[in-house]
């Protein structure tokens, strides 16, 4: 891999950590809803997926 690809990954890595961070997360644990779905878990999950899409994104064009 790249270096420039193991930066990218790396900086998502640890912007995943602090994300994912317990006190960050509580200030989400509200009673509130979207879209019927309780903001906390909504959060979750939004946040796993754009990075799970910008993993795909970075390591798509390592392999081209």
């Amino acid at each position: 891999m790249k270096k420039r690809h193991e930066q990218k990954m790396l900086a998502a890595s640890v912007l995943l950590l602090l994300l994912f961070n317990a006190p960050l997360l509580y200030a989400y644990n509200v009673k509130q809803q979207i879209c019927g779905i309780p903001v906390f878990y909504f959060t979750v999950f939004t946040i796993w997926f754009i990075s799970v899409l910008y993993s795909y994104i970075v390591l798509k064009k390592y392999y081209e």
